[in-house]
């Protein structure tokens, strides 16, 4: 492939972020110095640090950094310490602000069990053993989260609404992302509502029905959102795409992560129209072990490997990062969370901190 310049805005967030950014940003260095290719780096405030900087959790200049860039690069953001501030001013409302503000109405979360770590997961092994290989395709900046929210006390009674709000435009356009996705993929699609309770969920439900034609090749089925919860757990082999509104997703994506092993090993992107996009791992801050250097920084690093496939173009680089990780593992290198349960398992395994887990992978980049 021909050498790039990419300008990537980087977030390292609160808790662990700064910590999983920087060896994630040590990995790029490597592959961009295998390749040819020129990555900078701006640095973007958002999130707790971002309050205690500037009064606000993505001021308007850290986003119009983000949108300049070519895709943004974020670790992770939030924290106890910003727990009481006010609603509006909350640590993931940056989060939302830049979703927006970049357009990413889809993301993409992946839940695929690597091998090396099948005895992780929480499911019995028969289970495991069947294949854990599906992607959720969530809708992102729409929903109750972005719907009008009200407080307000009657009679000395306090009360609390959130819309959940959906176009058939809105709808149409993510479900699109589900069948393009399920094409490149085995060709299944599970489009996952409450229909038989919310209204917006039987509008989804006709739209997806409704631009299936477009796509003959795609099997499409339903599934209400308490029972693809259970599924999931029941017989995660099933799936293969699933696409849903934001809510729904966001719990979905949290529950599929926590079967595969560990939440700190899934990568997500959020993609617009465009080829830009915002990459990070699935989990939180973790503020309790933040400097302990026990963070693992995998979900990261794979997230950025999603940045380079999929906002860059650049394959090849992809597979390079995908393959030092599975090398990484193979070799039986593991960070606190993912390290087995058993006193058998662990005699084959050595305990390594965030730092030293970044420096191996990118030691394995051939």
């Amino acid at each position: 492939m021909k050498a790039m310049n990419k300008k990537i805005a980087v977030i390292r967030g609160d808790g662990i972020g700064p910590e999983i950014i920087n060896q994630t940003l040590n990995i790029l260095d490597k592959i961009a110095e295998k390749y040819g290719h020129v990555f900078s780096y701006s640095d973007v405030d958002m999130g707790g640090i971002a309050i205690d900087r500037w009064g606000e959790p993505l001021p308007d200049k850290m986003l119009d950094i983000c949108k300049e860039s070519d895709s943004v690069l974020l670790g992770a953001v939030g924290g106890e310490k910003w727990n009481s501030v006010p609603g509006h001013l909350r640590p993931e409302k940056g989060l939302l602000k830049l979703r927006a503000g970049m357009g990413a109405y889809s993301n993409n979360r992946p839940a695929k069990i690597w091998p090396q770590l099948a005895s992780a997961s929480p499911l019995r092994k028969e289970i495991v053993d069947k294949g854990i290989d599906f992607i959720i395709v969530r809708e992102l900046i729409g929903g109750v989260y972005f719907g009008e929210h009200r407080s307000e006390t009657v009679n000395g009674t306090r009360y609390a609404s959130d819309l959940m709000i959906y176009s058939e435009k809105e709808i149409e356009r993510i479900c699109r992302i589900g069948f393009e996705t399920a094409r490149k993929r085995r060709k299944t699609l599970c489009s996952v509502e409450k229909s038989n309770v919310l209204d917006s969920s039987r509008l989804w439900k006709k739209v997806v029905h409704e631009i299936a034609s477009d796509y003959p090749d795609v099997m499409l089925s339903d599934m209400l959102v308490d029972n693809c919860a259970m599924q999931i757990v029941k017989d995660p082999s099933q799936f293969d795409v699933i696409v849903t509104e934001n809510m729904f997703g966001d719990i979905l994506s949290d529950e599929a992560s926590m079967i595969t092993g560990s939440i700190g090993m899934i990568p997500s992107s959020s993609l617009g129209d465009g080829t830009k996009g915002v990459y990070e791992p699935i989990h939180g801050s973790a503020p309790d072990i933040a400097g302990r250097d026990l963070a693992n920084p995998i979900g990261t690093i794979l997230s950025a490997a999603m940045m380079l496939k999929y906002s860059f173009g650049m394959i090849d680089e992809a597979d390079s990062i995908e393959n030092a990780v599975s090398d990484y593992l193979d070799a039986g290198y593991r960070t606190a969370d993912i390290m087995p349960r058993t006193d058998e398992e662990r005699k084959n395994c050595i305990f390594v901190g965030c730092s030293e887990c970044g420096k191996l992978i990118a030691d394995l980049i051939k």
